[in-house]
């Protein structure tokens, strides 16, 4: 098992994943936000849905969802229609617009890979796929996971008490002419 300084650098390093991550916001189009992205990819992925479960699978509150779904549909990128089982709740497709959008955001995506990495192996570019993968996996789904932090150290135990020595016998302090004042 990895020590607590490899578990260390591990934390330091995945914080420092945030700059690949705005690296790859930075190439999104300008009318495509990040959680705009996300929304097509998940739509992309799983098929038509309703507004509730992309709400579970992007992990927000449905306010943010029906947000992020109402800017891609002004944009003709989703089109929302009436769920024909429950009419107060509405299916998310993506429209032919928006697979032609995400079939950019992947190009745009695998081309910045392509470029930032280009000096790694095939081999190592398989690697770090299958470690991130492991990785995702053995958080498993952390939409639902609550995370329970460590419990708190023991509490130490008092310290021994200091001998008790009859006022007659203790040290005199002797203070100096300028503490004196």
């Amino acid at each position: 098992m990895a020590g607590q300084a490899q578990y260390e650098e591990l934390a330091h390093q995945l914080s420092a994943v945030g700059a690949v991550k705005r690296d790859l916001g930075r190439i999104l189009p300008q009318d495509c936000s990040a959680g705009s992205a996300a929304v097509l990819a998940l739509l992309g992925s799983h098929g038509d849905m309703r507004m509730s479960n992309l709400s579970e699978l992007l992990a927000v509150d449905m306010s943010v969802t029906s947000r992020h779904a109402a800017h891609l549909a002004d944009r003709g990128w989703i089109e929302r229609s009436p769920d024909p089982a429950d009419k107060r709740s509405r299916i998310l497709r993506l429209t032919p617009e928006g697979h032609a959008m995400l079939v950019d955001l992947s190009r745009r995506s695998a081309g910045l890979l392509a470029e930032r990495l280009g000096d790694w192996t095939d081999a190592e570019v398989g690697q770090l796929i299958g470690l991130l993968t492991r990785l995702r996996a053995s958080f498993g789904d952390c939409r639902t996971a609550t995370h329970r932090p460590p419990p708190p150290p023991a509490p130490r135990p008092p310290a021994p008490a200091a001998p008790s020595v009859p006022v007659s016998e203790r040290t005199q302090t002797t203070r100096t002419p300028a503490q004196a004042k």
